[in-house]
């Protein structure tokens, strides 16, 4: 009876351990595989109803949809996206606190002295988007193509002016990318946003500018303004009969910027591949591209987590180099 009863004690301490080691080794992974199980707080940089918000709402709502959980999306546009840059470099790195990753998530660390975050704060998990620009000119201009304008302006320096809607902004990293290839005489008179500057240039008070699709198309169509390339991945179908600036024969400075998300540094590899899937079954679907195309921007294809990496760095080393030979620099 004895040695019964040390067997049955026995198989029992056993079974205690397995389930013990089971708990150990599936806790954690059933807390990261059930990812998202509550809400998650998206914290933009930009303000609302602008295209950076729109672009976003239109994947998340999807996203949204698809997961079962509220993806909040706030705005918060203050100091040129720092603020909001800033609270998501100190947040909990467990996967519901998302930011908007652009140009200057990568550009500002290099142009502002005083910012207590990096581009290193933040992991990348989607790409959705590339946001094409397009070089403009006033239709005074004798020159059709980006050679002639070159050329026209080496013959006539430090005349004509160029309008910076925002410093640190995709628009004025790509006109610094096209003058320090070119070395250009030129200045340049900066604006608070597109709309404004895109008024000058058309009454020629500035004469060139690079600047999104979606502000211009119209104007070029009427004959009001002219372009002359388009900085983007493939022609944008606003401008059709416009080359990209690699067709040009500028592949160097056809620095595309493109639209993503990111999370904090810590985050969980399993959930990090979690959103990075989640995002890649978004942008498969048609009527999510369509309407990021409605909105003059190129769907990025689909990508796994080490290829984001490999692009948040290499184009942090291309705004980099920009900023550091533009020598662009933010005063505090």
């Amino acid at each position: 009876m004895n040695l019964v009863r040390h067997r049955l004690l026995s198989v029992a301490g056993a079974c205690l351990v397995l389930a013990a080691a089971f708990v150990l080794v599936t806790g954690p992974a059933n807390d990261k595989t059930d990812f998202p199980n509550r809400r998650i707080h998206l914290v933009l940089p930009y303000p609302a109803g602008g295209i950076a918000d729109v672009a976003t709402r239109i994947v998340t709502d999807k996203l949204s949809e698809i997961w079962r959980q509220p993806i909040v999306v706030e705005a918060k546009p203050a100091a040129s996206g720092n603020l909001a840059w800033g609270e998501v470099s100190r947040a909990k790195p467990d996967g519901y606190t998302w930011t908007f990753i652009a140009s200057a998530t990568m550009a500002n660390p290099r142009m502002y002295a005083y910012l207590r975050w990096s581009e290193k704060n933040f992991v990348p998990v989607g790409a959705t988007v590339w946001g094409p620009s397009a070089l403009v000119v006033h239709p005074s201009i004798p020159a059709n193509t980006v050679a002639e304008f070159i050329e026209y302006v080496r013959n006539h320096p430090g005349v004509l002016n160029w309008a910076n809607a925002g410093t640190g902004a995709s628009p004025q990293l790509v006109t610094a990318s096209f003058l320090n290839a070119t070395k250009l005489d030129v200045a340049a008179v900066p604006y608070n946003g597109g709309p404004p500057a895109v008024l000058d240039l058309m009454a020629n008070r500035v004469q060139f500018m690079v600047v999104q699709p979606g502000l211009v198309a119209q104007h070029i169509d009427s004959g009001a303004l002219k372009a002359l390339a388009v900085v983007g991945t493939t022609r944008s179908p606003l401008l059709p009969n416009v080359p990209t600036m690699s067709e040009a024969g500028y592949p160097e400075t056809n620095l595309v910027a493109w639209y993503g998300y990111g999370v904090p540094r810590g985050t969980p590899r399993p959930v990090i591949d979690k959103i990075v899937a989640g995002f890649n079954e978004v942008m498969q679907i048609p009527s999510v591209r369509d309407a990021l195309q409605k909105q003059a921007l190129q769907p990025v294809k689909p990508m796994n987590a080490d290829e984001l990496a490999e692009l948040y760095a290499a184009d942090t080393e291309k705004y980099a180099k920009i900023i550091r030979e533009a020598n662009i620099k933010i005063p505090e």
